[in-house]
């Protein structure tokens, strides 16, 4: 499939940050994400030590990033958060991402600013909830989450010294003409302010990508199969350029083998030039949905009236 992509240029400004929602709605088990979560705590220090290994690979085998466009859905909001579900609905998402110096043989940029945003199960963004994610899906508003619509499944993670990020979220939906895919900048230069990201420079614009096979199971199960209509895959994407890892292709391991519903854990080691500075205007298209384009403006401040930070 192709599309056509309508890049927007919004101003900077801080949003209110707030926690992820704790409603349960549309067919997500808790205990999903309990699964897909609970090793959080214990399991920190062997994590980061195999992203360490990782991010300490010998000089030359660390390949740079394919830069790709940041999309029509980028809102410069700020929130410095670990958990972006806010209550949306899904299989449970665990992202543990390395950020890597190329200049340096490919040693941990510690510090870096990774941010991501992806869309819901049924293929919207928070910012653009009328923007029609193709096919047949229901309103946005028909999930019954807790999540605010200007704020959900967006998010940054500060890098520890060891390079990496940790995020937990759900496994995104679609639209046409997209496959399945998360958007993400790394920034260095800033610094975290009450709950917040601010200043620094973009060095890495790009889109993390998921095996066909994994995401076309995914959305056989609630609440994606509720958006029925043609699949993107990765052979036919606008963006995704066939480059596997380099290319930003996931690795995925489901917490339960048997029972996919229950989560996955997906890893990544992004490799790029901390000195360098990137626009977000890189190849391929954002894949801008049939109908109901990203509006001019950003959406208005706003959260809900027991929001607070949560980094």
């Amino acid at each position: 499939m192709t599309g056509i992509h309508k890049d927007t240029s919004i101003s900077r400004r801080r949003a209110l940050a707030v926690t992820g929602g704790t409603v349960v709605a549309g067919g997500l088990v808790v205990a999903g994400y309990q699964s897909a979560f609970a090793d959080e705590a214990t399991t920190t220090a062997t994590a980061d030590a195999t992203a360490s290994a990782t991010a300490s690979q010998s000089s030359g085998t660390c390949v740079l990033m394919s830069s790709v466009t940041e999309g029509p859905y980028y809102l410069d909001n700020a929130l410095v958060r670990k958990d972006i579900t806010e209550g949306k609905s899904g299989v449970p998402l665990t992202l543990r991402i390395t950020v890597q110096d190329t200049t340096e043989s490919c040693a941990p940029v510690a510090g870096a600013a990774v941010e991501i945003w992806h869309c819901d199960a049924w293929g919207y963004y928070s910012g653009y909830t009328t923007a029609n994610p193709g096919g047949s899906a229901p309103a946005e508003s028909e999930d019954g989450s807790t999540a605010n619509d200007n704020t959900y499944l967006r998010g940054y993670q500060i890098a520890n010294a060891n390079g990496v990020v940790k995020f937990e979220t759900i496994f995104p939906g679609w639209y046409t003409p997209r496959t399945c895919h998360i958007h993400l900048k790394v920034h260095t230069g800033g610094q975290k302010e009450d709950g917040t990201y601010e200043g620094g420079t973009v060095n890495y614009t790009g889109q993390l990508f998921f095996p066909d096979d994994a995401a076309q199971e995914i959305f056989a199960l609630e609440p994606y199969s509720r958006h029925s209509g043609s699949y993107t895959t990765l052979d036919n994407d606008m963006v995704y350029d066939g480059g596997g890892a380099s290319s930003g292709l996931l690795t995925l391991e489901p917490v339960h083998k048997k029972d996919v519903s229950k989560g996955y854990k997906g890893f990544i080691t992004l490799s790029i030039d901390p000195d360098a500075e990137n626009t977000g205007a890189g190849s391929g298209g954002g894949g801008t949905p049939p109908s109901g384009e990203p509006p001019t403006d950003a959406p208005t401040e706003s959260a809900s009236p027991s929001a607070t930070a949560s980094s």
